[in-house]
């Protein structure tokens, strides 16, 4: 007994209509493609999202921890200011105060001839302790 068919069926379908019983291959394939392109475009967005640490690798520690963190809260947070504040951080060279100053110092205390102003631990406690004997003392 020959199946008759619907009067609205056209005699050629697509040939993106699977065969009833058999796998849709345009459905797997557009699977296929959207996962390339959401794990392409993923990565481009995380790439794109560490260039201003990539950039600030060049500065102080200080500056490389400040920069990261705004990136990261940029990434959790979606508040694109605090990428473009870490850009800019990037960019900016902080000058070098520490070293000057402290080379100041050293200078100062080889020229009024004392000794090295780093105390140990003990002799810390030791001062502190004279501090507080000597305050008691007098009252």
């Amino acid at each position: 007994m020959a199946e008759k068919m619907n009067p609205a069926v056209v005699d050629h379908l697509p040939s993106f209509i699977p065969v009833p019983g058999h796998s849709d291959w345009l459905f797997n394939a557009v699977v296929v493609f959207l996962l390339i392109v959401v794990l392409v475009v993923g990565n481009l967005y995380f790439q794109l999202h560490a260039v201003p640490e990539r950039m600030a690798h060049r500065t102080s520690k200080v500056q490389i921890e400040i920069v990261a963190v705004l990136a990261l809260i940029s990434l959790f947070t979606h508040n694109h200011i605090y990428w473009i504040i870490g850009l800019l951080l990037a960019m900016i060279e902080f000058p070098d105060f520490s070293t000057p100053i402290s080379s100041i110092a050293q200078s100062l205390e080889r020229i009024s001839g004392r000794e090295s102003s780093a105390l140990t631990d003990e002799d810390a406690a030791a001062t502190d302790a004279e501090k507080i004997a000597g305050k008691g003392e007098g009252i």
